[in-house]
């Protein structure tokens, strides 16, 4: 009996390995791309509005924009984030609230610290928040961004979980990945951009391109503001995508995420 026990984990093992060696050796980008460009920005800003948007429609490049629910500017200007939906950007969830970890982030009020969030009350928020934008775009698939990439409540519960539940998938923080082989689409990596220069946003999509893979920028403010990206790097950003468009596929996290996701299943 202990044998045979012994017989099916390495048969188990060997059937997963082979699922993940065949992923990585048949995993392929539309028109055979070499990377994936997946350009983010959280917290639903005017400088969206005003700046981003703009320039990525100058470009034809769509993106995707995680904003909380309480967002001064989706408040006051409603139908400006419903059209840029309708023009095929993305409108992610971000929570209502924003809550994140107090012990490292010290701007965070009291009542918005997920040391003292439950998990039922992470995922009511994260629940009402999507009923909140579905009545904003219409749409009721939808991507999520962890604030602060925090991932537990009461120090140390997850409610990644919950966020598998109530997405179909999700971004947090993390180098570029070295393959696509053991992908989680829930809890995919992203690079937190910090008045970076364009050659530098640049040098992060070519590492993209020669692992395979996919490069995910978390944008903040955009031409002024905190975690900046300056207008004149994300037109330099985009003018290299543009110039290179055969080597990658720029699209929403939603698609991309999609996509890895059908190869995923196609592969098992």
């Amino acid at each position: 009996m202990k044998k045979i026990v012994i017989c099916l984990f390495v048969a188990i093992l060997t059937t997963q390995l082979l699922v993940s060696q065949n992923l990585k050796k048949d995993f392929k980008w539309p028109e055979n791309k070499k990377a994936a460009v997946c350009l983010t920005f959280d917290d639903g800003q005017d400088s969206h509005l005003d700046n981003a948007i703009p320039i990525l429609d100058s470009f034809n490049v769509k993106a995707t924009f995680y904003c909380p629910g309480n967002s001064e500017s989706l408040h006051n200007r409603t139908s400006e984030w419903q059209n840029m939906v309708k023009t095929g950007h993305e409108l992610g969830n971000h929570s209502l609230f924003h809550p994140c970890d107090a012990k490292t982030q010290d701007w965070v009020k009291p009542e918005y610290d997920l040391n003292v969030y439950t998990k039922d009350q992470i995922k009511m928020e994260l629940y009402t928040a999507n009923t909140l934008l579905k009545a904003v775009d219409g749409k009721t698939n939808r991507t999520y961004a962890y604030t602060c990439s925090n991932f537990t409540v009461r120090g140390d519960t997850t409610f990644v979980d919950v966020v598998k539940d109530l997405f179909s998938a999700a971004r947090s923080d993390g180098p570029i990945p070295k393959t696509m082989e053991n992908i989680d689409t829930n809890f995919m990596p992203s690079w937190n951009v910090d008045s970076n220069t364009g050659e530098e946003l640049i040098a992060y999509v070519k590492e993209a391109k020669n692992n395979g893979t996919v490069a995910t920028f978390m944008f903040h403010s955009v031409g002024g503001g905190y975690l900046n990206v300056s207008n004149e790097a994300l037109k330099e950003l985009l003018n290299y995508l543009k110039a290179n468009e055969k080597d990658y596929w720029v699209d929403t996290f939603y698609n991309v995420t999609n996509y890895i996701e059908n190869q995923m299943a196609t592969a098992n």
